[in-house]
């Protein structure tokens, strides 16, 4: 059993934000994005109100797969700069408040590690899962043992051996659990962990924290793994945080993380909650995703008690374990601006994500706006598909106009992806001079979330009307609506007056554009969305 020990104060209301450091700030002019980019644009976080960052990994690698692929896990790649250099990044963001997470690739490394250089060379090496016979999906030895090793993701990703739930004596590359090979991986997983722990980083997002140990289907084992980890991180390092990418926050929590994202894919419904309320197919598409309309889309053909159900199973699953993330997008899935989604449908779905009761998880550029871009090259693996390049979602940061949009200043052509061709794309130097920006209104959402604490991940929620628009109060002091379509909508007020047990429904805004309440009834604009304090 994990550790009853809570997990850190500090992340029962954190606002969490991902960068993408290849394309988030260049400061040494090669195209690249890097630490000295990333510190020199701390303030706009701070500013925001972010206090959380988790940054994309960011070890040495030869990026094949935009750095998770790994060779040195205690080493930053060269490109963006040096240990000191990520070491003041560290400070300089404490300094100001922000925490920084890592990103931990914990199931495999790349083909080019030592660690897998050595085992290719050596037939006793168990480090990784390796076959005397062709096995399906196996790949072929690049070095003098013969046989196959198993890849965890794309065949330069050879996958670490955390053993086989099932093991076979017939099968002999199905090792136990407590065989040397995966035993010496978890060593190492706490070496990695305590090495970037001591240089001040506050925790970890886990890469496909629930594929360690194999045939595992029930993932007793890949818990038990977590568990023991979780244990140990609790003794330890007790301010630590542990993030899975997981998409299954039930089966994460009980895993012992602290907190796991809703994603476009994971748990029973494979990402079908997420991809309900923002994915619109103007983006990142699987071919094998079948959905109604998402919620948040102009026409309001959707609803949201799809991703309102999975979230409340999950959450009494969850209740007093952890935490359940909801980001607006990441760098393997579309932004909130994809497809046909206008930059006005873009401020009723942040007023979701940073009122309802999930951490909040902002993917660099989409307080501003930006879009998926289309039609990009196949850049460090991006393509996973014919309709899914993952690059749309990486281009750099706008941070002001111009021929890179204050990216870099090396050249255009010479960037690691094109900016945004759009001549009207956004920018935070422009909208941080408008107030009625979507920055300016993240700001504030983040700001009326910090104010009145009830409104983040530990306060209550009632749902009293799931339609357009979608209204629900958060702890009988608070009414929320919000409206992604574009018509207008309206809501009697008199359920609410019964299920809160007052006299009369009388409020006062807080933060609302296109939403108001007249005698006893909600009138929301299409885009609209308000929140109320009840008086």
């Amino acid at each position: 059993m994990t550790s009853t020990r809570p997990g850190p104060d500090w992340l029962a209301d954190a606002v969490l934000y991902q960068i993408y450091p290849q394309t988030f700030a260049d400061s040494d002019g090669d195209g690249i994005g890097d630490f000295g980019g990333i510190a020199e644009h701390l303030d706009h976080l701070s500013w925001l109100g972010v206090d959380t960052v988790w940054l994309n990994p960011c070890f040495a690698s030869p990026f094949r797969d935009a750095g998770y692929d790994i060779t040195d896990y205690l080493a930053p790649a060269p490109r963006y700069g040096s240990t000191e250099d990520l070491a003041a990044l560290v400070e300089a963001a404490r300094r100001k408040g922000i925490r920084i997470l890592f990103d931990l690739v914990a199931g495999h490394t790349s083909d080019r590690h030592p660690w897998f250089l050595a085992a290719a060379e050596d037939p006793a090496d168990h480090r990784y899962i390796w076959s005397d016979r062709q096995v399906d999906g196996f790949v072929a030895s690049p070095g003098s043992r013969s046989g196959f090793y198993r890849p965890n993701f794309f065949d330069c990703q050879p996958a670490l051996n955390f053993g086989y739930a099932r093991p076979s004596s017939d099968e002999p590359w199905r090792q136990p659990v407590d065989a040397d090979g995966p035993r010496a991986n978890r060593a190492a997983l706490r070496d990695i962990m305590s090495h970037w722990l001591g240089l001040g980083v506050s925790g970890f997002r886990v890469d496909m924290a629930y594929s360690l140990v194999k045939d595992d289907p029930d993932k007793t084992e890949t818990a038990k793994l977590w568990t023991g980890l979780r244990d140990w991180l609790d003794r330890t390092h007790p301010r630590a945080a542990l993030l899975a990418e997981w998409g299954d926050p039930a089966a994460a929590l009980s895993a012992g993380f602290h907190a796991d994202f809703f994603l476009h894919f994971g748990g029973v419904d494979r990402g079908l909650p997420l991809r309900s309320l923002w994915n619109n197919n103007g983006g990142t598409v699987e071919e094998f995703w079948h959905q109604d309309a998402c919620y948040f889309e102009a026409e309001g053909r959707g609803t949201p008690q799809v991703f309102l159900d999975a979230w409340r199973s999950a959450a009494e699953l969850t209740e007093d374990s952890g935490h359940i993330v909801l980001p607006t997008a990441n760098h393997d899935f579309s932004r909130l601006a994809a497809g046909p989604r206008s930059a006005a449908e873009l401020p009723a779905a942040f007023a979701f994500l940073l009122t309802w009761p999930t951490l909040p998880a902002i993917y660099y550029g989409d307080e501003i706006g930006m879009r998926y871009v289309p039609g990009l090259p196949d850049t460090e693996g991006s393509v996973l598909g014919p309709r899914y390049n993952r690059a749309g979602s990486r281009t750099p940061m706008q941070w002001a106009p111009g021929p890179t949009a204050g990216f870099s200043a090396a050249a255009p052509e010479r960037l690691y992806l094109p900016v945004d061709p759009d001549p009207h794309r956004p920018d935070v130097l422009t909208q941080r001079a408008d107030p009625t920006s979507l920055l300016h209104t993240v700001r504030r959402l983040i700001a009326l979330r910090r104010a009145h604490p009830v409104l983040g991940a530990s306060g209550g929620v009632e749902v009293l009307s799931a339609g357009y628009p979608l209204v629900y109060t958060r702890s009988g002091r608070y009414l929320v609506a919000v409206n992604p379509r574009r018509e207008p909508g309206t809501v009697p007020l008199a359920a609410a007056v019964r299920a809160l047990d007052v006299r009369s429904v009388d409020v006062r805004a807080l933060d609302a554009q296109g939403v108001r309440v007249v005698d006893g009834e909600l009138r929301a604009d299409g885009f609209g969305y308000g929140v109320f304090e009840l008086v």
